[in-house]
């Protein structure tokens, strides 16, 4: 392999201390790109506001991660890495501090503004800390270990906000922020070795603003499409183009300018650049898959908001149990062929959702998500592990920030794209279900006392009927929504192909990612 590939053995002192605080900052981060939601209708009643209004307080946040998510690989460069993970973990909690203080809409939206400005290095930074202390040979056990985080975090989050607003208040969902925040930053401030900086380094403007507005206009499209109608109405329009101007500019740029602002050398590594795309996809699946499946649970299964959060919670059981095994076995098994595994359990779970209707049993509903959360579990780990086994340890902080603006996209646009379909399905299907409504459908008119309770000739027969129909469309409706997330997870299997499988070096000599 060329010789700018190889990564020198990590001599790290207290590495437990700093995986550790690592991890609290990526729990921290991942709690809170969900932890918020269940406190939304709470914050509306504290504000008085429109649920338009308060729907900036997810969307501010979103935003600004996802703007700054970009800039870390040249922040950590600049600056060193560790100064710039301090300063963002401190402004985190800061910021979280200020959101459950917070009086008005107006200082709400401006502090998760800010709380998003910082909290966009933690996970990147985490993941390369992560690969920086840990040799070739342990790299699969210590993704592990951050993967939980990752992963575990936006799954577990509606369930733990659930429960603080319920038994405290929603300020609380902030406020849970604040142990996370002193204890990494104690950690990693006494124990993270500090890097050099590279001072003489100049910020490419033109390159971050371009991306900037290509981001930010997006994710205005995905939030408020829906809301306005897409693109019947001209704000989303004007949005839409101003994401594709971004978007074609910063791209432009990259390739012709002298130094842009993310480095084309790093999508020339084959694992990388297949990882990228494998990691969208499954951004497209992982917070889509729960954020829908809560209503299903909530609207149609009738559930009650804290039962409908223990019914979540074993997909994060069954995440958490196969990253603990997937870390274990990723550096003596082809990862390929556990990513492969954990696609097909992915397939199996979301396609046998897409059958199924709200009388199903609370026992085959707990195997079924802990299968999900295994598949998701066993792609996370070695995907993260191939996509970078081959990427110079020079280009590992513009890639940690790359993958994870990637998955950010993926999981934008997934809830985006699904919650859309199944409001546009459930209206399709109501109307395909109406016609047999009909006082011709003899099973209808045969059955004892449905007929009279049913008829659309008096007010209260016609409200139940319609009631009936809408909640038969809306099963048909999630119904379809999980079909297509099972066939979304099957193109990373096409990618599988593309990547080179790693090894580690061998022993007594540089960790070091080859080629087989």
């Amino acid at each position: 392999m060329a010789a700018d590939q190889r990564q020198p053995e990590v001599m790290v002192t207290h590495r437990g201390i700093i995986t550790i605080s690592a991890m609290a900052a990526t729990l921290m981060q991942a709690l809170d790109s969900t932890i918020a939601n269940v406190a939304l209708p709470y914050m509306q009643g504290s504000f008085s506001t429109s649920y338009e209004e308060i729907t900036w307080v997810l969307t501010s946040y979103v935003i600004a991660a996802a703007i700054m998510t970009a800039p870390v690989g040249w922040l950590s460069a600049r600056f060193g890495q560790k100064r710039v993970y301090l300063v963002s973990i401190i402004g985190f909690t800061v910021a979280s501090m200020a959101c459950g203080v917070a009086g008005t809409i107006t200082q709400m939206v401006l502090y998760r503004l800010v709380q998003g400005v910082f909290g966009a290095a933690l996970v990147p930074l985490s993941q390369a800390t992560m690969m920086n202390i840990y040799p070739a040979e342990k790299r699969g056990a210590a993704m592990a270990l951050w993967g939980m985080g990752v992963m575990v975090g936006p799954i577990l989050g509606p369930t733990l906000g659930g429960y603080l607003t319920d038994w405290y208040n929603w300020r609380y969902v902030f406020f849970v922020n604040l142990p996370f925040g002193i204890a990494s930053t104690i950690g990693l401030w006494l124990f993270l070795p500090g890097e050099k900086a590279e001072r003489g380094l100049r910020f490419d403007w033109f390159g971050f603003t371009a991306l900037a507005f290509g981001i930010g206009a997006l994710q205005l499209v995905l939030d408020r499409g829906e809301i306005k109608d897409w693109f019947s109405s001209t704000e989303v329009i004007v949005e839409a183009v101003v994401a594709a101007a971004g978007f074609y500019l910063f791209l432009v740029h990259m390739v012709t300018g002298e130094k842009p602002f993310i480095t084309p050398a790093v999508f020339r590594d084959r694992n990388f650049s297949a990882g990228l795309v494998a990691m969208f996809a499954m951004g497209m699946v992982l917070l889509a898959s729960s954020a829908v499946l809560a209503p299903w649970l909530q609207v149609l299964g009738g559930y009650p908001v804290d039962i409908a959060g223990i019914l979540l919670a074993p997909r994060g059981m069954g995440t958490m149990l196969a990253m603990m095994i997937a870390g274990r076995i990723a550096d003596r098994i082809d990862p390929r062929v556990l990513i492969a595994f954990g696609v097909a359990l992915m397939w199996w779970s979301l396609n046998r959702l897409s059958t199924w209707t709200p009388a199903v049993d609370e026992t085959t509903l707990f195997v079924n998500t802990v299968i999900q959360g295994i598949g998701m579990g066993f792609v996370f780990i070695p995907l993260t592990v191939v996509s970078f086994a081959t990427l110079p340890a020079r280009l590992r902080y513009e890639g940690t920030a790359l993958f994870s603006l990637l998955r950010n996209i993926g999981s934008a646009i997934g809830i985006s794209v699904f919650e859309t379909l199944l409001s546009t399905s459930t209206r399709v299907e109501h109307a395909a279900l109406a016609p047999y409504s009909s006082p011709l459908n003899r099973a209808l008119a045969s059955t004892p006392g449905v007929a009279q309770a049913l008829s659309p000739h008096t007010p209260h027969g016609a409200a139940l009927l319609d009631s009936v129909i809408d909640y038969q469309a809306q099963v048909v409706a999630y119904n379809n929504d999980y079909w297509l997330m099972a066939l979304l997870a099957l193109p990373i299997l096409a990618l599988l192909p593309l990547m080179r499988r790693p090894r580690g070096a061998p022993a007594g000599g540089g960790a070091h990612a080859a080629i087989d």
